[in-house]
């Protein structure tokens, strides 16, 4: 064999090795990053009564947490139509009256009665009595304000409760109420902000079990929709602190560890969550913190990169936002502001 011939066989050879390590490398790229070991099967996000699903183990059960009292109706945010009653009513016969469904088109709608034995204004529950009722409806959402076909959709279902227990509703005017509703709601939209990251990966694509597993370390939990984690409340029945989501498809697909992920959304709604939790400081160093573990970067919807002293800019912004909404008696996170802004 001659050396020519000797050249181009090593020179093939050589060759052949570089277009298959380039393969490898190129599989190895694209195949996406798995969890360092099988996860274990993930704690899942309290729903809003604060109860989770069991697990079956040899260790005791804790108690279950207890459910958080349902926020009553207030005229901050309520339109209120007191109902006088001349006896008593039972529970079981305020149960009874109620209509089948509690909203007003998009508003909900809530019946309060005044317990007989303890003076407090309650959800009518069996078995107690009642010395007076008040109906209401609640003036603004995410929806928009209240109108003049909801307000009277709700005149009469307290009207129709009011007649079934004997009562005498009093009704505001409806224009007052409707001009306060748009009132409120200008006031809601302007001061309604929910902040959303996008990290999204530098390199190699990110398996489900992988962004799992790198998200559990820092406190989030399987929420409950596939493709979604929460960073739970220390609260039982409020809101997570934080959301982070990604493809659905990914979650449900028949082997998740062949999923490509190549970017997640980490969420704050931001008048859900109270300010001592310091929710954008979690959410700050939460997206900084995976970046860095998941070889990702931090950007805007519109794949921009946002740079750290952008970050404080924004938390310096929420700040002045958190005041407003003091200063208006709809704090972040309290009873009032969950339910405006909703």
């Amino acid at each position: 064999m001659s050396g020519f011939t000797v050249g181009l066989a090593i020179l093939g050879g050589l060759l052949l090795a570089a277009l298959v390590a380039y393969n490898a490398w190129t599989t190895r790229r694209n195949t996406p990053r798995q969890p360092d070991a099988p996860p274990p099967a993930p704690a899942v996000e309290p729903g809003l009564d604060g109860r989770t699903e069991p697990v079956f183990d040899d260790a005791p059960l804790a108690p279950l947490p207890v459910p958080e009292r349902r926020p009553g109706l207030d005229a901050l945010i309520d339109v209120l139509a007191p109902i006088a009653v001349d006896a008593a009513v039972t529970g079981d016969a305020a149960l009874a009256a109620l209509p089948p469904t509690r909203r007003a088109g998009s508003k909900p709608f809530a019946v309060e009665g005044r317990n007989e034995a303890t003076g407090e204004w309650e959800m009518p529950r069996a078995g107690q009595r009642y010395t007076a009722f008040q109906a209401g409806v609640q003036l603004a959402n995410r929806s928009g304000p209240l109108n003049e076909i909801e307000y009277s959709e709700f005149v009469v279902k307290a009207q129709a409760f009011a007649d079934a227990v004997g009562g005498n509703p009093e009704f505001p005017e409806m224009l007052d109420e409707v001009a306060r509703a748009r009132e409120l709601d200008q006031f809601a939209s302007a001061h309604d902000a929910q902040l959303g990251f996008t990290l999204r990966a530098r390199h190699a694509a990110w398996s489900p079990g992988y962004v799992q597993q790198s998200a559990a370390r820092l406190g989030f939990v399987a929420g409950a929709l596939p493709g979604r984690l929460v960073l739970p409340a220390a609260t039982a029945g409020h809101p997570p602190i934080l959301g982070l989501a990604f493809s659905t498809q990914a979650a449900l697909a028949e082997d998740p560890t062949q999923s490509a992920i190549r970017e997640v959304s980490l969420s704050l709604d931001v008048p859900q969550v109270p300010r001592s939790e310091q929710p954008f400081v979690r959410m700050r160093d939460a997206a900084i913190a995976l970046a860095a573990s998941m070889d990702g970067l931090i950007t805007d919807d519109n794949g921009q990169v946002i740079p750290a002293d952008a970050l404080d800019a924004i938390g310096a912004d929420l700040e002045s936002l958190y005041d407003t909404l003091d200063a208006r008696d709809l704090a972040a996170g309290s009873p009032q502001a969950r339910r405006l802004f909703s």
